[in-house]
């Protein structure tokens, strides 16, 4: 599936598509012609990705092909132990987590999963979570707090579930909960944006030691087309939203709310998956074998002063004359 603004690209496949069909029909010899396509097509995927809005990231960062929270943990992780229930309400089927192994680190692994088929969609509630989702991912970091391993988050949700029984059940005390927990947690913490970061959906399992982002992911405190919804009542103004919101990996980085940008391959990690999966593995082991040598009071000390920084407004430096 390609996106509105991959026309060219496209036109490039569907022209390499034809070249194959007439020289399995005939027994033609194009290879040649083959080789100049397939380098004009990457030529101009890297073109066309290399000039993203930020409108045109939210949209790849929702492609439907890329790849979620199952496919990291087969692509990434060598040993993954899933653990279910909040032990209290029951087992929110959007957070997955549970003991796995990065590289040579023994951690506790959460993550929003999506579902890739309707039926899985349905059943994880499109990647948004219920406050017993909170509570369970909260209980995990409890064992990696216990057993001293540190946590690695993944985080791919468009919000956390705004329905009236999710609000019933404490969905924004759970959430508040999982801030003050994890501001506080005793191992290291390393959260990766793998798709959308989308509101307090993504905060309650992203608060770190390293937040890191895929290069065409995007985090915001609400969606574009809710914030153009609230300021315009116009949803149709989202893409004036996403440039407004700062969404993307290199302006959350400027601001100092990421620490480090994950490239993905060209043309988005859906298009190659193994790729990002190595590029995003290395990227977390290197993050876990740093703050793993820091002494607990150093990490805890680096992590409230890291999110006291965000946001901090000088006033000398914005004073009028």
């Amino acid at each position: 599936m390609n996106l509105d603004f991959e026309q060219s690209i496209t036109e490039i496949e569907q022209q390499i598509a034809d070249l194959q069909k007439k020289a399995e029909a005939d027994g033609s010899n194009v290879k040649s012609d083959l080789s100049s396509l397939q380098k004009k097509l990457e030529a101009q995927i890297k073109k066309v990705y290399s000039e993203l809005t930020p409108w045109q990231t939210v949209q790849v960062a929702r492609h439907p092909e890329r790849p979620i929270m199952r496919d990291y943990i087969k692509g990434m992780f060598s040993e993954f132990i899933d653990l279910h229930g909040d032990r209290c309400f029951g087992d929110d089927q959007a957070l997955v987590g549970g003991f796995a192994t990065i590289g040579s680190h023994r951690c506790v692994l959460i993550g929003m999963d999506k579902g890739r088929t309707v039926e899985e969609k349905i059943k994880a509630n499109f990647g948004m979570s219920n406050p017993d989702g909170y509570r369970k991912a909260l209980r995990l970091m409890k064992l990696a707090e216990k057993y001293q391993i540190p946590v690695v988050s993944l985080v791919d949700t468009p919000a956390a579930y705004p329905g009236r029984e999710a609000e019933e059940r404490g969905q924004a005390e759970a959430i508040a909960r999982n801030l003050t927990e994890m501001a506080g947690l005793k191992v290291p913490i390393v959260v990766t944006v793998t798709g959308e970061g989308g509101s307090g959906g993504a905060l309650g399992i992203a608060v770190g030691d390293s937040v890191l982002m895929l290069s065409h992911s995007i985090y915001s405190v609400i969606p574009p087309e809710g914030c153009a919804a609230i300021l315009w009542r116009d949803a149709e103004k989202a893409p004036e939203a996403a440039e407004a919101l700062k969404v993307t990996a290199p302006s959350l980085l400027q601001m100092g709310i990421i620490d480090e940008i994950i490239q993905e391959p060209v043309g988005g990690a859906h298009r190659d998956p193994a790729a990002t999966f190595t590029a995003t593995r290395s990227a977390i082991v290197k993050r876990l074998s740093k703050l793993k040598k820091l002494s607990e009071h150093k990490l805890l000390a680096q992590r409230r002063e890291k999110y006291a920084r965000i946001g901090k407004y000088d006033r000398r430096r914005h004073s009028t004359h």
